[in-house]
């Protein structure tokens, strides 16, 4: 039963990485595309190009995410890019195959219900540490280094972008409805993924060398104490550890992967006075 547990627990990020493409995709394709609507970031420039010239955005996103998610495998690890590649790719098939269809001539909602289906699909990633690509891996590595809301800088790239290919475009009114929509959009990832709220993991092993020498690779720093059960009095190894809420997820797998045993309290972190995080060197 265990083993069945483990093997979904591997392979559900995935899972949920293609769940949010095809919201992403959704959200583009019956609702901001057919109004002229604009998404921020690289799907934004995706889209002006689709409009202008005729080309497929689908290749475009994809083409124009390479860069940035080389950027990210250097800075954010194989895992986190492995699951970005995952999503990346199920948003360009998803956004070939899914149809442009009207669904409503009133641009308010179509902003709206496009921001809110574009939020859902980019939040869900990064929620079990992945991303939609483009604008969404670097705002993480962003707010991995600054501590900032990971929704409020897609909101500050994207508007800066959308606001750009407004004097470009002249078409004011959706360049405003687009921004409305990113709005939403951060406004959802920010309640869904707060990699700048932190926590206190407090997890009692037998394997704590080990364990150790993997969290100091995410890298944080890790205290250890000496404990005795009350009711055994056996003696374990408590490891003291602050990580965010973005990177809770990988802490949960490197614990399940070493130790499935062990007994692990996490607590909400009100401030961190000090070194967060620790040095690489």
């Amino acid at each position: 039963m265990l083993q069945w547990k483990d093997k979904l627990a591997g392979v559900g990020p995935y899972i949920v990485m293609v769940l949010g493409a095809a919201a992403v995709a959704l959200g583009f394709n019956l609702l901001l595309v057919p109004a002229k609507l604009l998404s921020g970031g690289l799907s934004g420039i995706s889209m002006i190009f689709g409009y202008v010239f005729g080309w497929k955005i689908a290749w475009l996103y994809f083409a124009l995410n390479l860069p940035i998610l080389y950027w990210g495998w250097r800075v954010l690890g194989k895992r986190f890019i492995a699951l970005s590649v995952v999503s990346f790719i199920a948003t360009s098939v998803f956004l070939q195959f899914v149809p442009v269809l009207l669904l409503t001539n009133d641009r308010l909602l179509a902003s709206v219900f496009g921001g809110v289906l574009v939020g859902i699909g980019s939040a869900a990633p990064l929620r079990w540490g992945g991303s939609s690509g483009g604008v969404d891996v670097v705002a993480s590595i962003v707010s991995r280094w600054r501590n900032a809301p990971t929704g409020l800088l897609i909101v500050i790239f994207n508007t800066a972008i959308v606001a750009a290919m407004g004097f470009v475009t002249r078409d004011w009114n959706a360049a405003l409805y687009s921004m409305l929509s990113i709005y939403l959009s951060g406004r959802i990832i920010d309640i869904v993924h707060t990699p700048h709220r932190k926590v206190t993991a407090f997890i009692v092993t037998k394997h704590s060398q080990e364990l150790a020498a993997r969290l100091l690779a995410i890298p944080r720093g890790v205290t250890i104490l000496k404990t005795r059960g009350a009711y055994t009095s056996e003696e374990h190894d408590l490891l003291m550890t602050v990580t965010s809420l973005f990177e809770l997820a990988e802490l949960r797998r490197i614990v399940r992967s070493i130790d499935p045993k062990a007994f692990v309290n996490v607590v909400q972190t009100v401030d961190v006075i000090g070194e967060f995080r620790r040095s690489s060197r």
